[in-house]
């Protein structure tokens, strides 16, 4: 298992390269979308697979949508795409490291937002025109979710998204941590079990879950709009904070003066 100090240096690596990747801006977005879809995947399989369960009003249903649903987070860390939830995270410690800067980590952000918007609303289109959601039963437990997700008020929207995106960078920290494939896979999937089962608030998961309601006539673009007001906010405080700021100040790293000086101080060691 890789250290702390070990894991912030491989996360800084990866906001470095965010950042070099958003010199060729339609390749950010097509993969922002991507994670957009696999998150989507997630949603769709959620409300197929567990809706019969609901319908004979199984107590396992909770736990049964915390099963399945972190087939969504796999995908995107297996598979590789840019998710707006982790890149919180990750972009937040590389400026901390002063590898990064502001405006990259503001641009990633808004990119990966817009891209993962896309790719959910994209696949909801071709969800629907497949047909999958035709099932009485998956209509039904859509409706239910909605509903539940709109009878929230502000401040509780907000917190749940805290609480959501702590466990999700927590997933994706412990990943980078350990080094198998099973290990990556098991330490993706229970935090995000976690979350789903007690029913905690992704942005990203919303807007799939809100963009297949609009197409199949059960909500509207304005109450999606209502819950990311909260949601993006909270979701940034519990990954960018909770996780990537917590374990930047845990780990002792220092903060480099300009995004070139880390390389610097590496020529000039090689080079004795």
């Amino acid at each position: 298992m890789n250290t702390v100090p070990d894991t912030i240096a491989d996360t800084v690596d990866q906001a470095v390269h965010k950042a070099e990747e958003l010199r060729s801006p339609g390749r950010f977005l097509v993969s922002a979308m991507l994670a957009g879809v696999y998150i989507a995947v997630g949603e769709v399989l959620l409300l197929v697979a567990v809706s019969p369960f609901v319908a004979e009003h199984s107590p396992a249903v909770k736990l049964l949508e915390g099963a399945v649903f972190p087939i969504a987070l796999t995908l995107v860390m297996f598979a590789g795409a840019q998710l707006f939830t982790s890149t919180v995270m990750v972009m937040l410690v590389g400026v901390l490291s002063g590898r990064t800067g502001v405006k990259p980590m503001l641009t990633a952000w808004a990119a990966t937002l817009i891209g993962n918007f896309l790719g959910t609303l994209l696949f909801a289109a071709m969800t629907h025109a497949s047909g999958v959601m035709s099932s009485p039963t998956a209509k039904s437990m859509l409706a239910e979710l909605l509903s539940a997700k709109d009878a929230l008020h502000g401040g509780q929207l907000f917190w749940r998204a805290v609480l959501c995106n702590m466990l999700v960078c927590l997933a994706v920290w412990m990943f980078t941590r350990v080094r198998t494939p099973g290990a990556k896979l098991a330490l993706l999937w229970l935090p995000v079990l976690v979350f789903v089962s007690v029913g905690f608030e992704h942005c990203v998961a919303n807007m799939s879950l809100y963009t297949i309601g609009i197409f199949e006539g059960q909500t509207t673009f304005t109450a999606l709009l209502h819950n990311l007001v909260y949601t993006i906010p909270g979701n940034i405080v519990g990954g960018g904070l909770l996780v990537g700021a917590a374990y930047w100040y845990t780990s002792a790293a220092r903060r480099t003066r300009a995004a070139g000086s880390a390389e610097m101080v590496e020529c000039l060691v090689e080079a004795r």
